[in-house]
């Protein structure tokens, strides 16, 4: 079975963490979320695998490349323009074949068993079979409503007033290559909006796959916030960038940690890390490689991108420092955006 994730996102929500970095290169605890999709998929032997990149693409497939690294092969689909979720699958066709495939979001986060879903798939003889989770808020998603043999009887996008069900679709889905059939080629097309009402309206065979394992789509500041801690919670099964050293503790290589230093729990710090003198470090903080500490400053419930700079006696909560940001010495920053080492302070 082949693959597709789906990258070519703006991911506006995220924003001003997104204006440089690609939705699916956004860090969660030091490894960027679209390579948890890889190892996921290399687990339950999905190896001939997809991407769609427009907005930003060449950091993504810069990153990943042909994707030996992870013993995958990686098909890249470079995008002139959004074509939509349908629509890139169409775009790729050719690469799917005759066989089933998987399509999932590549800003999710899981350990779903994907291997479940694709059985429920081929057991109900389906055309579609979509992943399903029940959430407490599905106004951001696609809802189902489900019979008795687990057919799709209704679906809505995105519910504004009318919510009938908290079945929410998670944006995996097993398809079979007649979709094809329904996309209109060299056209902006969706899922959700499209092609799952004109499956509905063909009464064409679409079935869903209700599933507890962790599942978040990285979609806004608050879920990015909840996934980094949930990681080193142990609520979602992945793979970190660093080795367990301690109870609560996950620890690069070539870490530089001076005197007096006051760790907390739970934190990761990633490789080629430098902590001066007196530096604490609190709980639920994530320290990017190559990051720089200085003496005296404190980190509290915060998440630094790689090669992040706080220095001395500068004391953040609560905050997200992008990639190569730094903040000056004996600032106290609270509740606060650093995304832009030319603009050191962004609030909230």
């Amino acid at each position: 079975m082949r693959a597709m994730i789906l990258a070519a996102g703006v991911g506006s929500r995220l924003d001003p963490l997104t204006r440089n970095v690609p939705k699916p290169m956004v860090p969660i605890v030091n490894r960027p979320v679209m390579e948890y999709l890889l190892l996921l998929l290399k687990k339950h032997g999905i190896t001939d695998i997809a991407i769609n990149v427009h907005y930003l693409g060449d950091q993504i497939a810069s990153y990943f490349g042909d994707g030996s690294r992870w013993g995958v092969r990686l098909h890249w689909s470079h995008e002139d323009k959004l074509w939509g979720d349908a629509g890139s699958i169409k775009r790729i066709q050719e690469f799917f074949g005759d066989d089933t495939f998987l399509v999932i979001g590549g800003d999710d986060l899981t350990d779903m068993d994907l291997s479940a879903v694709i059985h429920t798939h081929k057991s109900k003889g389906a055309t579609a079979t979509l992943a399903l989770s029940i959430v407490d808020d599905p106004s951001e998603y696609g809802i189902v409503q489900l019979n008795e043999d687990s057919r799709i009887t209704r679906f809505l996008e995105k519910p504004k007033g009318e919510v009938f069900s908290r079945t929410a679709n998670t944006g995996v889905y097993i398809f079979e290559p007649s979709v094809f059939d329904l996309i209109p080629a060299d056209t902006f097309f969706l899922f959700g909006k499209q092609l799952f009402p004109l499956m509905m309206e063909k009464e064409l065979p679409m079935y869903g796959h209700i599933t507890e394992a962790y599942w978040k789509d990285v979609g806004n500041l608050k879920i990015y916030r909840q996934t980094q801690l949930d990681v080193l919670a142990g609520a979602v099964e992945v793979e970190t960038a660093m080795p367990q050293e301690s109870a609560g503790v996950w620890k690069g290589t070539d870490v530089k940690i001076g005197t007096s230093v006051q760790l907390g729990s739970p934190i990761a710090v990633g490789d080629g890390v430098e902590i001066g003198n007196g530096a604490v470090i609190g709980d639920n903080t994530i320290i990017g490689n190559h990051c720089r500490i200085e003496a005296g400053a404190v980190i509290r419930d915060s998440i630094l991108w790689d090669g992040a700079v706080v220095r001395t006696n500068t004391h953040i909560e609560r905050c997200i420092v992008a990639r190569n940001a730094e903040i000056a010495s004996n600032y106290a920053v609270f509740d606060a955006i650093i995304a832009d080492p030319n603009r050191p302070m962004v609030a909230v």
